[in-house]
């Protein structure tokens, strides 16, 4: 005969669908090193760290640019402008070449990363938010749970990943950044970033953004966290938000 606990542990195995009940991810606070200006018109969609710069995609009908930044200074090196038809999404270095994402116009658009000069344009079958390259595949989300692994000169699908926090899956990934072996991305209106195993999609951690969003923003609906960039030399990441006028440089989490 089965104990008290015995049934209820079946039940909650039965309840979880094909295994045992898996923990939500651990919330950690980061450790701010340095709070540097960050340009407050910016909506930011996509960052990267490149060769001592940052890159930066913003978004915004008639206000979409692609443009390199001094990460110390905030001051925009160069800027390239979107067509004012193009809402500018998330992006992605891959080799010598930038690839940005378009919001809903099925266009991916391809820079030289020296010179921000327009190389190409590719058809894009899904909706643009976010992406990164991993030294092999470009990953890319939709605002939804599912990244796709694309072929980069190709754009053909490779594999698909949905991100779990336990055995929930998390919704709305929004900006992208390869990380020291791991997936980063912001989640849309949720002042965290989601750490995922890059195997199983599961998370291994949240880092809690919320003592860094900027008092004069939080009236704002659409000034929410979204930038994550990483620099590989130091260790060190970048992450701002859409129309911050900062730009925190935290410490690689420890745990």
């Amino acid at each position: 005969m089965l104990s008290v606990l015995s049934r209820a542990a079946i039940l909650i195995w039965l309840l979880a669908g094909s295994g045992p009940v898996l923990a939500q991810a651990p919330v950690v606070s980061p450790r701010v090193l340095a709070s540097l200006p960050h340009d407050r018109h910016a909506f930011t969609q996509g960052l990267l760290w490149h060769a001592g710069a940052l890159y930066e995609s913003t978004g915004g009908y008639g206000g979409s640019s692609l443009r390199r930044v001094d990460p110390q200074s905030g001051r925009v090196l160069a800027v390239r402008w979107l067509a004012p038809t193009l809402f500018g999404e998330g992006l992605a270095r891959v080799g010598g070449a930038l690839f940005q994402l378009t919001w809903k116009e099925n266009r991916l658009l391809v820079y030289d990363a020296a010179s921000l000069a327009l190389v190409r344009t590719l058809s894009y079958p899904y909706e643009g938010w976010g992406a990164t390259w991993n030294g092999r595949h470009l990953i890319v989300s939709d605002g939804s749970s599912r990244l796709r692994f694309l072929e980069p000169d190709t754009l053909a699908l490779r594999r698909t990943l949905v991100v779990r926090d336990g055995t929930t899956p998390v919704a709305m990934l929004n900006e992208l950044e390869w990380a020291s072996g791991e997936l980063l991305a912001n989640v849309y209106g949720k002042p965290r970033i989601a750490r995922i195993d890059p195997a199983s999609g599961r998370l291994r951690g949240w880092l809690d953004l919320s003592p860094l969003v900027p008092r004069e923003t939080r009236a704002d609906p659409e000034a929410v966290a979204n930038g994550i960039a990483y620099d590989p030399r130091r260790h060190v990441l970048y992450v701002t938000g859409k129309r911050w006028p900062v730009l925190f440089k935290l410490a690689w989490p420890e745990s």
